[in-house]
Protein backbone atom coordinates (compact mmCIF):
# COMPACT_ATOMS: atom_id res chain seq x y z
CA UNK A 1 0.00 0.00 0.00
CA UNK A 2 0.99 3.80 -0.90
CA UNK A 3 1.92 5.60 2.37
CA UNK A 4 -0.30 8.86 3.04
CA UNK A 5 2.90 10.48 4.51
CA UNK A 6 4.87 9.31 1.25
CA UNK A 7 2.85 11.29 -0.66
CA UNK A 8 2.28 14.35 1.49
CA UNK A 9 6.08 14.87 1.13
CA UNK A 10 5.65 14.65 -2.52
CA UNK A 11 2.85 16.78 -2.58
CA UNK A 12 4.92 19.27 -0.25
CA UNK A 13 8.08 19.59 -1.80
CA UNK A 14 6.01 19.84 -5.32
CA UNK A 15 4.03 23.25 -4.13
CA UNK A 16 6.46 24.64 -2.02
CA UNK A 17 7.96 27.52 -4.34
CA UNK A 18 4.05 28.12 -5.26
CA UNK A 19 1.35 29.44 -4.13
CA UNK A 20 -0.87 26.44 -3.29
CA UNK A 21 -1.45 24.42 -0.12
CA UNK A 22 -2.51 21.13 0.53
CA UNK A 23 -5.90 20.73 2.09
CA UNK A 24 -6.23 16.98 2.13
CA UNK A 25 -4.82 13.67 1.20
CA UNK A 26 -6.21 10.61 1.59
CA UNK A 27 -5.20 6.99 0.77
CA UNK A 28 -7.18 4.04 0.34
CA UNK A 29 -7.09 0.48 1.03
CA UNK A 30 -7.16 0.00 -2.27
CA UNK A 31 -4.45 2.39 -3.20
CA UNK A 32 -6.76 5.41 -4.51
CA UNK A 33 -5.20 8.18 -4.15
CA UNK A 34 -7.17 12.01 -3.32
CA UNK A 35 -5.60 14.72 -3.54
CA UNK A 36 -7.36 18.10 -2.55
CA UNK A 37 -5.02 21.67 -2.84
CA UNK A 38 -6.03 25.40 -2.60
CA UNK A 39 -4.38 28.98 -2.92
CA UNK A 40 -5.58 32.49 -2.54
CA UNK A 41 -6.14 32.93 -5.70
CA UNK A 42 -7.96 29.72 -6.94
CA UNK A 43 -6.53 26.71 -8.78
CA UNK A 44 -6.77 26.79 -12.21
CA UNK A 45 -7.22 22.85 -14.18
CA UNK A 46 -3.47 22.75 -14.90
CA UNK A 47 -2.22 22.68 -11.65
CA UNK A 48 -3.57 20.23 -10.94
CA UNK A 49 -2.63 18.30 -13.55
CA UNK A 50 0.95 19.39 -13.32
CA UNK A 51 0.72 18.16 -9.75
CA UNK A 52 -0.87 14.61 -11.16
CA UNK A 53 1.83 14.03 -12.86
CA UNK A 54 4.81 15.09 -10.25
CA UNK A 55 3.23 12.52 -7.68
CA UNK A 56 3.05 9.52 -11.15
CA UNK A 57 6.26 10.28 -11.95
CA UNK A 58 7.08 9.54 -8.11
CA UNK A 59 5.40 5.84 -8.18
CA UNK A 60 5.55 2.59 -10.88
CA UNK A 61 2.43 1.24 -11.70
CA UNK A 62 4.11 -1.90 -12.29
CA UNK A 63 5.15 -2.76 -8.65
CA UNK A 64 2.12 -1.24 -7.29
CA UNK A 65 -0.74 0.12 -9.00
CA UNK A 66 -3.04 3.28 -7.91
CA UNK A 67 -5.73 5.36 -8.62
CA UNK A 68 -5.11 9.01 -8.74
CA UNK A 69 -7.08 12.42 -8.18
CA UNK A 70 -6.09 16.12 -7.72
CA UNK A 71 -8.68 18.20 -7.54
CA UNK A 72 -9.19 22.09 -5.47
CA UNK A 73 -11.27 22.46 -2.91
CA UNK A 74 -14.48 22.35 -3.66
CA UNK A 75 -17.06 25.87 -3.34
CA UNK A 76 -19.20 25.53 -0.41
CA UNK A 77 -17.36 22.88 1.39
CA UNK A 78 -16.58 22.77 4.98
CA UNK A 79 -12.89 24.43 5.34
CA UNK A 80 -10.30 21.52 5.96
CA UNK A 81 -7.25 23.73 6.72
CA UNK A 82 -6.58 26.83 8.57
CA UNK A 83 -5.04 28.47 5.53
CA UNK A 84 -9.03 28.53 4.04
CA UNK A 85 -9.63 31.34 6.83
CA UNK A 86 -7.11 33.56 5.03
CA UNK A 87 -8.33 32.83 1.92
CA UNK A 88 -12.19 33.93 2.73
CA UNK A 89 -10.95 36.80 4.82
CA UNK A 90 -13.48 40.17 3.73
CA UNK A 91 -15.60 37.17 2.01
CA UNK A 92 -18.91 36.14 2.84
CA UNK A 93 -18.51 32.71 5.08
CA UNK A 94 -21.36 30.45 7.63
CA UNK A 95 -20.41 29.79 10.50
CA UNK A 96 -21.60 26.63 12.56
CA UNK A 97 -20.94 26.55 15.96
CA UNK A 98 -20.24 23.16 18.17
CA UNK A 99 -23.84 24.10 20.20
CA UNK A 100 -25.39 24.34 16.62
CA UNK A 101 -25.86 27.60 16.11
CA UNK A 102 -25.07 29.09 12.43
CA UNK A 103 -24.08 32.78 11.59
CA UNK A 104 -23.83 33.94 8.13
CA UNK A 105 -21.55 36.84 7.57
CA UNK A 106 -18.50 38.39 6.13
CA UNK A 107 -15.30 37.25 7.34
CA UNK A 108 -13.38 40.23 8.99
CA UNK A 109 -10.60 38.78 11.13
CA UNK A 110 -8.43 36.13 11.24
CA UNK A 111 -6.73 35.53 14.24
CA UNK A 112 -4.05 32.58 15.70
CA UNK A 113 -7.15 30.89 17.34
CA UNK A 114 -10.14 32.89 16.10
CA UNK A 115 -11.93 34.28 13.41
CA UNK A 116 -14.42 37.29 13.32
CA UNK A 117 -17.15 37.81 11.19
CA UNK A 118 -19.96 40.72 10.49
CA UNK A 119 -23.60 39.88 10.50
CA UNK A 120 -26.30 42.15 9.16
CA UNK A 121 -29.76 41.23 11.29
CA UNK A 122 -33.18 42.50 11.72
CA UNK A 123 -33.46 43.63 15.11
CA UNK A 124 -36.65 45.34 16.96
CA UNK A 125 -34.66 48.97 18.00
CA UNK A 126 -36.17 50.45 21.22
CA UNK A 127 -38.39 53.36 20.23
CA UNK A 128 -39.05 52.13 16.86
CA UNK A 129 -42.15 49.92 15.49
CA UNK A 130 -40.34 48.35 12.78
CA UNK A 131 -37.08 46.34 12.50
CA UNK A 132 -34.04 48.25 11.52
CA UNK A 133 -31.21 46.16 10.03
CA UNK A 134 -28.07 46.56 12.45
CA UNK A 135 -24.15 45.09 12.02
CA UNK A 136 -23.00 42.78 14.86
CA UNK A 137 -20.13 41.23 15.15
CA UNK A 138 -19.22 37.64 16.62
CA UNK A 139 -15.98 35.97 17.43
CA UNK A 140 -15.45 32.40 17.58
CA UNK A 141 -12.52 30.22 18.78
CA UNK A 142 -11.62 27.38 16.56
CA UNK A 143 -12.79 24.98 18.99
CA UNK A 144 -16.22 26.60 19.48
CA UNK A 145 -16.38 26.01 15.49
CA UNK A 146 -17.64 22.89 14.16
CA UNK A 147 -17.70 24.09 10.51
CA UNK A 148 -17.40 27.31 8.00
CA UNK A 149 -17.58 27.47 4.29
CA UNK A 150 -17.86 29.61 1.86
CA UNK A 151 -21.40 31.05 1.10
CA UNK A 152 -21.92 31.85 -3.14
CA UNK A 153 -23.44 34.96 -4.12
CA UNK A 154 -24.41 36.10 -7.32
Amino acid sequence: MIDKKTITEIIENEIADSNLFLVEVSVSSGNAISVVIDSYEGVPIINCIELSKAIEGHFDREVEDFELQVASAGIGQPFQVFKQYHKYLDKDVEVLTTEGMKFSGKLITVGENEIEIEVEEMEKVEGKKKKQLVVKNYSFTLDQIKSTKDIITF
